[in-house]
């Protein structure tokens, strides 16, 4: 019963898939990446209780990872200052990024960011800068390079809501040609 019902929610999902326009396909895409890419730039705002029981060595990976620098740990005093009873551990927040940006300052990391359009952060050593710089300016290299054979194989890349200021729907006089 529950496959079947499965199998049913699917055929009506892609059928309904199928009913829309390319338009409003490449609105949701644009959309859904703009939402992405805007939740990774905002700060995590912690709860009170987060602010007690959190592992801040665990939070500190975590930051490493994402290539957050020293300074980032203000937000945590910040957001914990009201919280009576809890203050974040600096100092093991501080190991538990230092183990994170080993895997952030790598040359595959590196090279990972520039390619998917992200920028590189300045917070690994700088011993062996030069190969991670030279990974990032790679990986950027083709990300740029790709984006731009995608806006001239888009279907109207120097007018039609460009920077002409029409709509893609414009017709010209109203008529539909």
């Amino acid at each position: 019963m529950m496959t079947y019902l499965s199998k049913i929610n699917l055929t009506s999902s892609l059928s309904s898939m199928k009913t829309l326009s390319k338009a409003s396909a490449a609105f949701s895409l644009i959309t859904a990446t703009a939402l992405t890419l805007s939740g990774c730039a905002t700060t995590q705002s912690l709860t009170p209780q987060q602010c007690q029981t959190s592992n801040w060595q665990e939070v500190g990976y975590a930051d490493g990872l994402r290539g957050r620098s020293g300074a980032y740990f203000g937000q945590y005093t910040n957001q914990c200052a009201s919280v009576v009873g809890a203050a974040p551990n600096r100092v093991l927040w501080e190991q538990g990024r230092q183990q994170g940006l080993k895997n952030y300052c790598t040359e595959l990391n590196a090279y990972k960011l520039g390619r998917e359009g992200y920028d590189w952060q300045p917070v690994c050593p700088l011993e062996g800068i030069e190969k991670l710089e030279e990974a990032y300016s790679q990986g950027r290299y083709y990300y740029i390079r790709q984006r731009d054979l995608d806006y001239l194989r888009s279907p109207y890349p120097f007018g039609y809501g460009g920077r002409f200021g029409y709509s893609p729907f414009y017709t010209p006089f109203g008529y539909g040609w």
